[in-house]
């Protein structure tokens, strides 16, 4: 069993957060893997489902942030889950925006969310860190995180979280699988190579007429003087 862990703040004003990225994530795939309804446990929002072959529960923390920790270390013990099997879906501000990096374990970056897991489960969980860029400035940090999606930014989110969903089942195999799967779902297509239609020559053949004669024909006072002399005849007399 995967236990797919999103990320974010609850209530509908944070819903479009920068920050609340992991859970359109898992939403994303519950809905495109037909997870079943919502249901409150743990302190927070599970769905069931599968993919993969694998059996599957989404959950969506109901604490803020900066207390994701407790509802995933419940969820954890009551399904006797391994580190390797939790996967956690979240915001990350060092990668460019649309970037997706997998890895397990590691520091939290100062990320909240990954702290309070950090410290009720340890750190040697999954993670899939979703680039939302950086504002340049540390003194916008907060603010930037803290803000809605840009309306630019959808142009390169809902492509992501399409390719997220058909590439879920490659959780099951490992995360270079799925690392792999949503690189390909979201390569852009190649175009497609007309075939070259052989090319026409470049002079139609044609049949050549033969070659005019070259030589002049006699002027018609010589011809008339040859013909006297072949018949005898000199200026019209015997």
């Amino acid at each position: 069993m995967l236990l797919l862990v999103g990320l974010g703040n609850p209530g509908e004003k944070y819903r479009k957060h920068r920050h609340n990225v992991g859970f359109m994530a898992v939403d994303a795939i519950a809905d495109a893997h037909n997870f079943s309804a919502p249901r409150a446990k743990f302190q927070g929002e599970i769905r069931e489902g599968e993919f993969g072959g694998e059996k599957a529960i989404a959950l969506k923390p109901g604490t803020f942030m900066n207390e994701s920790g407790i509802a995933v270390g419940a969820a954890m013990r009551f399904f006797k889950l391994s580190l390797n099997d939790v996967i956690v879906f979240h915001d990350e501000l060092d990668l460019a925006a649309g970037k997706v990096k997998v890895k397990s374990g590691g520091g939290n970056a100062g990320h909240n969310g990954l702290r309070s897991i950090d410290e009720h489960i340890g750190n040697e969980f999954r993670r899939v860190r979703i680039g939302i860029g950086h504002p340049g400035d540390k003194q916008r940090v907060t603010g930037y995180v803290l803000g809605d999606f840009a309306r630019a930014d959808y142009d390169w989110l809902d492509p992501l979280l399409g390719a997220m969903t058909k590439s879920a089942e490659y959780l099951v195999k490992g995360d270079a699988r799925f690392a792999t799967a949503l690189a390909h779902e979201l390569a852009p297509a190649r175009p497609v190579r007309e075939k070259r239609e052989p090319k026409p020559e470049t002079q139609a053949a044609q049949t050549r007429a033969p070659a005019p004669d070259t030589q002049a024909a006699p002027p018609a006072n010589a011809m008339t003087k040859t013909l006297q002399k072949l018949f005898g005849k000199k200026d019209g007399k015997r």
